[in-house]
């Protein structure tokens, strides 16, 4: 078969797309002729060597990859032989090897979730950990018809969704995104107002648009700058809630950390919520997970929520690795081999 390889940490040509054995599935998994593979920016801290990711480093030389979808083609033994043939979607676990960007991937049978009809291959995989990531995050927060929401990376593979969730509340929806293309790419969405982080004057077009109403909750995955002019338009008991920050690396970029005082002073809240707190918001481990793949995968099917995705051939993982580095893409970036 053919897979992507990591044989040196570094930048994204390090990435060489070789002729590998065929994996084999060993007791209680299944192998998968993979159709589509999900790819994270987690993929590229790791690919070039950052050792300060949430999973630590991978032993070289090394395929990345933590979610498929495909077809099941063999099994392993003891494995129910139900899995023979069907469709299916899998997300390999927070602590994985890796080896989904294949054309053969092996997993746990524990960890598949059969795909229900009408739901393609691209967008499950879209789904399995961007998905639950993007329920878990409005777990935190209970958005009505009340509320203003802005979302500040609203043409990523998470933004996206949570710009069609808080429209699926009634919430008023304040989408951003970066440069023309992604802004109209928000607005198809269905957000109330679609505007460019970049554009300096985009607070003061959002009050405009607004008509003076405040927001009540930024759900922030970029952090730096755009963080700092959503959190400005927050009323009193509005919500700052922290999924990323992909700003990091840029000037003024990163986290962004309101002080205590500004907090008590505004009456507004703000919190994390990935890694363990999530967890713990819904169970722990991966049982609680695996719910929010569950309703994430059914809220597809039954047409909720459609997700955005991206395709690069699986030969192309370099220049999917680049254009996610550099914010070249739109939705969930999805390798096809």
């Amino acid at each position: 078969m053919r897979a992507v390889r990591l044989h040196t940490f570094g930048p994204a040509e390090n990435l060489s797309y070789e002729r590998v054995e065929d994996p084999v599935p060993g007791p209680g998994q299944v192998r998968i002729a993979v159709a589509s593979v999900g790819v994270h920016l987690v993929d590229t801290t790791q690919r070039a060597g950052d050792p300060n990711g949430p999973y630590g480093l991978p032993e070289l030389p090394y395929t990345p990859g933590r979610e498929v979808a495909g077809t099941v083609d063999a099994l392993g033994e003891g494995t129910d032989p139900k899995w023979l043939g069907h469709r299916v979607v899998a997300h390999f676990g927070r602590f994985s090897t890796g080896g989904g960007y294949a054309e053969l991937a092996v997993v746990d049978a524990a960890r598949l979730h059969e795909l229900p009809d009408g739901l393609s291959e691209d967008r499950a995989v879209a789904l399995i950990g961007t998905g639950r990531t993007a329920l878990g995050i409005l777990g935190f927060v209970e958005l009505s018809g009340d509320d203003v929401v802005i979302v500040t990376a609203a043409a990523g593979g998470i933004g996206s969704l949570l710009v069609q969730y808080a429209r699926n509340a009634g919430a008023t929806v304040v989408g951003l995104a970066g440069g023309r293309e992604k802004v109209a790419h928000v607005g198809a969405l269905g957000a109330d107002i679609a505007l460019d982080y970049t554009d300096p004057e985009w607070p003061e077009r959002a009050r405009t648009a607004l008509w003076g109403r405040a927001a009540t909750v930024v759900l922030d995955g970029v952090g730096g700058p755009a963080a700092r002019a959503a959190v400005d338009l927050l009323g009193p008991g509005g919500q700052h809630v922290v999924f990323g920050w992909s700003s990091q690396g840029t000037v003024g970029g990163g986290p962004l950390e309101l002080s205590p005082e500004e907090l008590a002073e505004r009456g507004i809240t703000s919190r994390s919520v990935l890694g363990p707190a999530m967890l713990e918001r819904f169970g722990g481990g991966d049982a609680g997970l695996r719910r929010l793949e569950e309703l994430s995968l059914a809220q597809a099917a039954a047409g909720t929520v459609v997700p955005a995705v991206h395709h690069f051939p699986l030969a192309r993982a370099a220049a999917a690795h680049k254009a996610l580095e550099t914010r070249g893409t739109i939705g969930k970036v999805v390798l096809v081999p």
